[in-house]
């Protein structure tokens, strides 16, 4: 195993509960991959170990060659790891643009006279990353507008926007058209797509529509109850026996 990422015999346990079970994972350099799996599997469990939010009780996590273990979510943003959540998480009484800008704290400059100096350059060069992912995203109508204004679809579409504004090398992307319309999910798809190949970013994405998660993804993970049951190619996971099961039971 070896990539860009690896997690390796990750395991996570809550009071008597196991979220995972010896997972053991590896992305490699501009690949996309998805985990999927149905409810309570432990996907989200993995996002979290991986992005600080959860340290596992046992097992490794290496980014780029480096530990992850026992890093703030905030120091893992550093590293070049950004992620979105199925539940938004965004500021809905700020503007878009405001929204994006925020994913920009991680490069503001950390001695306040340099950057007192240099104030209007660094917000220009700052707004004008931010700009580049609105016209990407096609929110140019929304820039101004209050995120709570913003129709549900747009809101993915903003949350994906300020992950992107971090500059990753691995984007995570938690059930990122969950609650959409066919359109909309065909549309955040498309930009998907778009953000691999003119950013050359990485992507691990939680998903439970098969469909999606076959268009996007050239390899799949699946869980069941904390435990990896299959890894393959999207149509060779589809077809195991143990991921049948998980899905529709015996």
């Amino acid at each position: 195993m070896g990539g860009l990422l690896e997690a390796r015999d990750v395991s996570l346990h809550f009071s008597g509960i196991t979220a995972l079970a010896g997972v053991s994972v590896a992305i490699a350099e501009g690949e996309t991959l998805a985990v999927i799996g149905p409810n309570g599997s432990g996907k989200t469990s993995l996002f979290n170990c991986i992005t600080g939010v959860y340290r596992p009780t046992a097992g490794s996590i290496a980014f780029g060659g480096e530990s992850l273990l026992g890093l703030s979510p905030d120091a893992v943003t550093r590293r070049g790891v950004a992620r979105t959540f199925q539940n938004l998480r965004l500021f809905l009484n700020m503007r878009v643009l405001d929204n994006l800008l925020l994913g920009r704290h991680i490069h503001f400059r950390k001695n306040f006279l340099h950057a007192l100096l240099r104030l209007r350059r660094e917000e220009i060069r700052h707004r004008r990353r931010c700009e580049e992912i609105i016209e990407l995203l096609n929110l140019e109508p929304y820039r101004k507008a209050r995120v709570a204004d913003c129709p549900f679809g747009v809101q993915k579409k903003i949350e994906l926007g300020r992950a992107l504004a971090t500059e990753p090398r691995l984007l995570l992307l938690d059930e990122p058209v969950s609650g959409l319309t066919v359109e909309e999910k065909d549309e955040v798809s498309y930009w998907i797509h778009e953000i691999r190949g003119r950013f050359g970013i990485t992507i691990l994405l939680v998903e439970h529509d098969l469909r999606v998660a076959s268009r996007l993804a050239s390899r799949m993970v699946a869980l069941d109850h904390g435990v990896k049951i299959a890894e393959g190619t999207p149509d060779d996971v589809q077809r195991h026996p143990d991921v049948i099961r998980a899905y529709l039971g015996e």
